[in-house]
């Protein structure tokens, strides 16, 4: 067994790495720091993975630093960088970085940070089996090694969702491939026809892949409502609504208001996004102040909705998208799918239109983008399951993510939250909603650094 680690994270995608980050800033002794990632690379995760230049941010980058006390920091990395020495900070910060940027940018705050603090950090390339509490400490295993830590955060980031059709058990590459598979997606024959089930940001990820890649094939989107991301607008105005006056309001009011407030926006020339501007900060308070039934119905008629407005895509990303919808290459169906047959030359798929008729596709390949599992019992994740078995977690609210506090101490079966047992990013859905971008990821790491470490930084700036 290795001797003990002060401090342990579970998971070294862009949650993980930013409160490695902040860990390593705030240590004021000689602590020891363990990050637990089966790629061996911080700060990629699957978001940050990708290699493809056409994969952008989904947020301008300057809004994109890693430290909510230096909002210019990425901006400023940036603009360092080779091919952007004569591009003017302003164009830089309303621009989408590619996201392979970005990975590069957490690596290197990563090192910075590393190099500046008195603290050691160990990046281990495994994924952790189990965790078991012992009197003062967590017993952390592993294939072949074992450690105990005293306090552990788990950033176990993003699982995908199983297709969600019969039949797909008999799917396999290269007929059936992961929207997060970027280099499976890649390599689809340009004269493919394609189905994409799904209509989020993964879809979007797929598509603009085939586009670059000089895909002439159908392709054809596929889900329930049929409503796909929205732009960024070309602005970032703010509307000045009143955002405390939502929170009395159920879920039906509230999307009332909204749309009146947008065509108050309207009125005064300003984008109906800029009153998700107002509301961007205020997310997980409107989340939690909404009654467990109201958010109840708030999953279930209006989550897509919000999504599609909240979670936006760069224009130029959006401009793929409509064009090919304009050339007559890109089709939105709005169906459930029911069946998926592999033959030799094809695969046939069925769904089921909103009213009630029949949708029959053949396709080449079939591509899965229907999104995050947000279900923590069917995340198919051992450590997770032994957690839950175990009784030193439970489900999140509405089944989704982990229960958490607002500080993210994890809550065991009893419902007591544990200190040294803390939880970062999309684990954090039930309690939070929104609990995946940057802006809400750079906060939580700092919180949780300070609540264990103290308050002020000790190590220089990074």
């Amino acid at each position: 067994m290795q001797s003990g680690f002060d401090i342990a994270i579970i998971g070294g995608g862009a949650s993980g790495t930013l409160a490695a980050i902040q860990c390593l800033r705030r240590a004021a002794s000689p602590l020891r720091i363990v990050l637990f990632e089966p790629g061996g690379r911080p700060g990629r995760g699957v978001a940050y993975s990708t290699e493809r230049p056409e994969h952008l941010l989904n947020v301008p980058s300057g809004r994109m630093s890693a430290f909510a006390d230096r909002p210019d920091d990425f901006l400023d990395w940036l603009a360092a960088r080779p091919g952007h020495a004569g591009s003017g900070l302003e164009a830089l910060a309303r621009g989408y970085a590619p996201r392979r940027d970005y990975a590069a940018y957490l690596a290197d705050r990563l090192e910075a940070a590393r190099a500046a603090s008195v603290a050691t950090l160990e990046v281990v390339p495994q994924r952790i089996a189990t965790l078991q509490r012992q009197h003062r400490t967590w017993r952390l295993e592993w294939p072949g090694g074992e450690a105990d830590a005293t306090r552990v955060l788990l950033a176990a980031g993003n699982a995908p969702r199983p297709l969600p059709v019969r039949g797909s058990g008999s799917l396999a590459r290269p007929r059936l491939v992961d929207a997060w598979d970027y280099a499976g997606v890649a390599t689809i024959d340009a004269g493919a026809d394609v189905c994409i089930v799904g209509t989020g940001l993964s879809m979007a990820d797929a598509v603009v892949t085939l586009a670059a890649n000089g895909h002439c094939g159908q392709v054809h989107l596929l889900s329930r409502h049929g409503l796909l991301p929205l732009s960024h607008a070309c602005t970032h105005e703010v509307h000045a609504c009143e955002v405390d006056a939502l929170h009395p309001l159920g879920t039906r009011e509230r999307l009332r208001v909204l749309r009146r407030q947008m065509r108050a926006a309207a009125s005064q020339g300003l984008p109906w996004q800029a009153v998700m501007e107002r509301l961007r900060p205020h997310g997980q308070a409107l989340w939690r102040s909404l009654p467990a039934v109201e958010q109840r119905r708030f999953l279930r008629h209006a989550a897509r909705h919000w999504d599609i407005h909240r979670h936006r895509v760069a224009p130029a990303v959006h401009a793929v998208l409509q064009d090919l919808r304009e050339a007559g290459r890109l089709h939105v169906h709005r169906a459930r799918l029911d069946m998926a047959l592999a033959g030799e030359r094809c695969v046939q798929l069925t769904a089921r239109t909103r009213n009630g008729g029949l949708l029959a596709l053949d396709v080449d390949h079939v591509i899965n983008a229907t999104g995050l599992e947000m279900r923590v019992q069917a995340m198919r994740n051992p450590l997770l399951d032994q957690l839950l078995g175990d009784g030193h977690a439970c489900a999140g609210a509405h089944g989704i993510g982990l229960a958490t506090d607002q500080e993210g101490r994890m809550l065991d079966a009893a419902g007591d939250a544990q200190d040294d047992l803390r939880v970062i990013g999309s684990l954090r859905v039930g309690e939070a909603w929104e609990s995946i971008a940057i802006p809400e990821l750079r906060v939580q790491a700092e919180a949780i650094a300070r609540d264990w470490l103290g308050d002020d930084p000790v190590a220089p700036s990074v």
